[in-house]
């Protein structure tokens, strides 16, 4: 048979293009944003550009035009690393809907071919079948049992069946195909469609926050209102003492500016989106940010059998037939076994997608001399449906010779036919022994049902049982170690499937599979109480015979036990389950578009082993982020506190740090919290700990605690400084000098240092990430210039430090930092006492 059977040819290139060049492209285009306008508005409205902005008038006021001008400097400096960021982490998203977008067939030269729904043109004849979403309306040219969910634009959850000789003959955008198949002549695209029409509502639907977003959001906002209440204090101690405004206002606002952690939002959008820029280069396709922050707490992987664990590569391996009562193999087919393949075959879709049905289709091809596929014509279609499932086809030739085929589980065939008691002993015996060698079967029947009045629902045709097919999918290569490295990152795996339990347990004894020996049927699985249900999911790995609402049981059961649900699905029915997972999981290549579009992450090449990367990516992504945010929790401690403790006790030089030093510390950490912590590599033993509890709280006690002392050892260090400088009497620039490089020099240190709370400064040196040699010798030039170019040292109110007040500053920046490697070599020391995944780092 053709690969287009409808006598339908629909356009060609040429007219492809001028139906383009007419009536544009299939996209919905709404008010577009601005985005660079939108980013500087979004800046504008930024705490620390306000404060900056405002020191800078008053430098103006003051007549320090100088300070003023460097200000303005740094605002324009701050807002080019913000738009940069923000055009990264916008690019990073744009190419991840771009490969999100969805596909569709249409027929073109003759020939059904796939393309990007954008890439439809009005004339197309577009393809739709069982579980894809119409990306246009269209005119219906062509159908089989053809239904459409048209909840999106009626709300009316129920399908609708629609027919060319119906009323109702039109497809729409949006919508989904319930059952069967049709093929429309496109009338409008992109906003001159029905959902483009109305869709204006559409713009204005914001996507929820996520916790993790939430928690970073509230951090801040705490901050701003912690560093508005600091200044309002600052400044009214500052006026009370001097009863100079301008002058307080400085001080308060120097305060202001280095309580803000601005830094803290910016790392967390640049993580993200950058995040899942790479996973998208490993071929998995984000669809939502929130999956990446997601990824690393993973408890459990829910997965498909068929095409997930196994090949998806269908060869018929084994036929049984009533008649003959043997099994054996296709290439020693008689005449009742070819008879057999023969019905399966029309039991099957006119164009198999299925492997199973390409199997069939191939098998038919390979024992029929001649080929009766282009004399009949699909002129009614049960879709797969029913527990357990089956479906039924009815074809019939211009002479009015018909054919009623089905084919399904083989209890769902041996359900509505007339079997005697023997015959079904016989059947189920056969059974028995094809799948205990781990293939798949499917029962076969036909009917003779006479007239047109086709029966409702397909079970109630009397069927003539003919026989077993049988289908050996074998295992892909890799997965048992993909399975291994699940479980050795502490991922239980569960194999919820459609097949019979003989089958998935063959399989699943074949790779080593944990808990092979055990599973549990929908049926049985919808019979247990609450309590059953919840001990049961934690104990039963093999779920078999599975429907839509069992699959969606077995998530929200383990969902109420606290676990963090992966779930891997690529058909209609998997829609509901994949939805209700934390982490869906389509597959990109035998994925429906309903799977995909439930589904918050696409494997592009339905393998597997890619989750594994993905969970690495989103525990190193969360990881690193938290190194990013310590560290900007710790290094802003001490630049709080010593611009705070001298100015509130009152010691010799009060403005010891002015707004100029604050900016350009924030200059040298905005860099490297969001540039070197994002780069930062995967730790070694990132895959063997368990997956971390999904929390409401972004740190726990322990961290935030180690992050506040590391901070405070700072401070310590540049107030022992400080004091050390006013014993030796030293004037106020020398000290503002020492108490600066003792800053930059714990800065680095500390960037050092947090690159793991585990391992030893000396293995993390050896961590490829080119990004901190870079930013370290960057942030040495610049500091060095401040301190030695005569120019920039009197701008900065600096002194030049001769080689051993440089050094006495290094070692304390040193010494402020260095501390935690000892705390490091505990937890090494602890961790060989105790497993690995139970310390917090």
């Amino acid at each position: 048979m053709s690969a287009n059977n409808f006598n339908i040819n629909g356009l060609t290139d040429e007219q492809v293009i001028l139906a383009k060049e007419k009536y544009g492209e299939n996209k919905l285009n709404y008010k577009q944003e601005n985005n660079i306008l939108d980013a500087v508005k979004k800046l504008a409205k930024e705490p620390m550009i306000i404060l900056l902005f405002a020191a800078s008038l008053i430098y103006l006021v003051s007549g320090k035009i100088g300070d003023a001008i460097f200000l303005a400097s740094a605002i324009v400096l701050v807002s080019i690393i913000s738009l940069y960021q923000d055009s990264r982490s916008r690019n990073a998203l744009q190419k991840l809907k771009k490969l999100s977008q969805p596909h569709c067939k249409v027929i073109r030269n003759g020939e059904v071919i796939e393309i990007n729904s954008e890439d439809l043109v009005v004339g197309d004849s577009l393809m739709v079948e069982e579980g894809t979403s119409i990306t246009a309306d269209g005119i219906i040219v062509h159908s089989n049992d053809f239904s459409v969910n048209e909840s999106i634009l009626t709300g009316e959850s129920l399908s609708v069946f629609k027919d060319k000789d119906k009323e109702d003959n039109l497809i729409f955008k949006g919508t989904t195909v319930a059952s069967g198949l049709a093929i429309a002549t496109i009338t409008s695209i992109g906003n001159e469609t029905k959902l483009g029409k109305i869709g204006k509502s559409l713009e204005s639907i914001e996507e929820e926050k996520t916790p993790l977003e939430l928690q970073i959001t509230n951090f801040v906002k705490t901050m701003v209102i912690a560093g508005a209440i600091v200044f309002l204090i600052v400044w009214a101690i500052n006026y009370f003492r001097s009863f100079d405004v301008l002058d307080s206002l400085l001080k308060a606002l120097t305060l202001a500016m280095s309580i803000l952690p601005e830094e803290i939002p910016m790392a967390f959008t640049t993580f993200m989106a950058i995040g899942a820029w790479r996973l998208m280069k490993m071929g998995i396709v984000v669809k939502q940010m929130k999956t990446v922050e997601t990824l690393g707490s993973a408890t459990v992987i829910c997965t498909d059998k068929t095409g997930t664990i196994t090949e998806n590569k269908m060869s018929l391996a084994k036929v049984f037939t009533l008649n003959s009562q043997k099994i054996s193999s296709p290439e020693e087919a008689d005449e009742d076994e070819k008879v057999l393949i023969r019905i399966s075959m029309w039991a099957s879709e006119p164009i198999p997608f299925d492997a199973m049905e390409v199997a069939l289709h191939q098998a038919y091809n390979d024992l029929h001399a001649e080929d009766e596929r282009p004399n009949f014509k699909l002129v009614h279609e049960y879709p797969l449906g029913g527990k357990p499932p089956m479906m039924t086809h009815i074809f019939e030739n211009e002479a009015g010779k018909r054919i009623i085929a089905a084919k399904g589980a083989p209890e769902a065939l041996m359900a509505v036919s007339n079997l005697t008691a023997q015959e079904k002993e016989q059947i189920e015996k056969a059974i028995e022994t094809i799948t205990v060698e781990g293939y798949r079967v499917l029962g076969v029947g036909q009917s003779d049902f006479e007239g047109n009045d086709f029966p409702k629902m397909q079970q109630e045709f009397k069927f003539n049982f003919k026989g077993i097919v049988a289908f050996y999918d074998p295992p892909k290569k890799n997965i048992t170690k993909v399975f291994e490295d699940f479980y050795k990152a502490g991922i239980s795996v569960k194999i919820i499937t459609g097949d019979n339990a003989a089958t998935t347990m063959a399989i699943a004894k074949q790779i080593d599979f944990k808990g092979f020996e055990h599973s549990l049927s929908g049926d049985e699985l919808m019979k247990l109480s609450e309590k059953e249900l919840k001990e049961c999911v934690m104990s039963t790995n093999i779920f078999t015979r599975m429907f839509p609402e069992a699959k969606l049981k077995i998530i929200n059961a383990l969902k109420t036990n606290h676990q963090i649900v992966a779930m891997t699905g690529d058909g209609v029915n998997d829609g509901p389950a994949l939805k209700a997972a934390h982490i869906g999981i389509a597959m990109g290549k035998k994925g429906t578009e309903i799977a995909k579009q439930a589904a918050s992450l696409i494997l592009l090449e339905d393998d597997l082993s890619k989750m594994v990367d993905a969970v690495a990516m989103g525990r190193k992504i969360y990881t690193n982020l938290k190194k990013a945010i310590q560290y900007i929790i710790s290094i802003h401690i001490p630049i709080i506190l010593t611009v705070f403790i001298p100015l509130a006790l009152g010691w010799i030089y009060p403005n010891i740090l002015s707004p100029v030093h604050i900016i350009f510390l924030e200059l040298i950490m905005g860099p490297t919290c969001s540039i070197i912590f994002e780069n930062e590599p995967m730790e070694k033993n990132t895959m063997s700990k368990n997956p971390r509890p999904f929390t409401n709280t972004f740190f726990n006690w322990k961290e935030l605690t180690t992050s506040i002392i590391q901070g405070l050892a700072i401070t310590v260090g540049t107030l022992a400084v400080y004091l050390l400088s006013v014993n030796q009497g030293f004037d106020e620039a020398l000290t503002r000098t020492m108490v600066f490089t003792v800053l930059i020099a714990a800065n680095i240190f500390l960037t050092l240092v947090n690159r793991s709370f585990y391992y030893s400064i000396l293995t993390t040196l050896k961590y490829k990430n080119n990004l901190v040699l870079l930013i370290i010798a960057i942030t040495i030039a610049i500091t060095g210039l401040l301190l030695f170019v005569p120019p920039l040292t009197s701008f900065f109110e600096f002194e030049t430090l001769n080689l051993t007040q440089l050094a006495t500053c290094i070692a304390i920046g040193f010494t402020s930092v260095i501390w935690y490697e000892l705390v490091k070599i505990r937890t090494r020391i602890k961790s060989k006492t105790q497993p690995l995944e139970s310390l917090s780092h």
